[in-house]
């Protein structure tokens, strides 16, 4: 959804009401439709069904922490501080945020795929960010000098493996320390 309208923000909104309150296999075109205040086919017209709804919604909500932490991160003085404060920040940011945290506790079968065999549109543009990152931080000197594309992928890897275990009961007590690793581990991957 390359630009969006008020009319999808509605949608949106009316979405996310929808999955916070019954969950994503549960919410329907006709429950959207009437918390949007406007008719199927409006909802139809914009959306061929729930799925793309979902993804939008999905898209929108998790790609708004990107930038939130960039908006952070970008006052560090170098790329790998900003990278490694942004990488970190987002994770927290997601296993905090309430929609993703009712998909895990309703329809966490729906993650699947993103863990396993391909990347959501979310995923791709965290990834790009990291690209331009390590970018920045091989020029400014601050990252190792190494293929940006697949220094992202890992940051990107490691970090879901990081975000689905903070997710497992009894987590939610060791976070503090874990959100240290996390940095060091990454600070320590990026460093020249």
């Amino acid at each position: 959804m390359s630009q969006r309208t008020v009319e999808d923000d509605a949608l949106l909104d009316a979405a996310r009401a929808c999955v916070l309150a019954v969950g994503v296999r549960r919410t329907t075109v006709t429950d959207v439709a009437r918390r949007a205040a406007v008719s199927r086919m409006t909802l139809y017209r914009r959306f061929p069904d729930v799925t793309s709804l979902i993804q939008a919604l999905m898209t929108r909500e998790f790609s708004a922490i990107i930038g939130e932490v960039d908006a952070q991160a970008g006052q560090l003085p170098t790329a790998r501080e900003r990278l490694v404060e942004g990488a970190v920040g987002g994770a927290d940011r997601l296993t905090r945020n309430p929609l993703f945290l009712r998909i895990v506790d309703v329809d966490p079968e729906l993650l699947l795929p993103y863990v396993t065999t391909r990347l959501g549109s979310f995923q791709h543009a965290v990834v790009s960010a990291f690209e331009e990152r390590v970018r920045e931080g091989v020029e400014d000197g601050s990252i190792a000098a190494a293929d940006p594309a697949i220094v992202a992928r890992s940051i990107e890897l490691a970090l879901r493996g990081f975000v689905l275990q903070t997710l497992a009961e009894g987590a939610e007590a060791a976070r503090e320390p874990e959100l240290t690793e996390l940095r060091r581990l990454l600070d320590r991957y990026l460093a020249p």
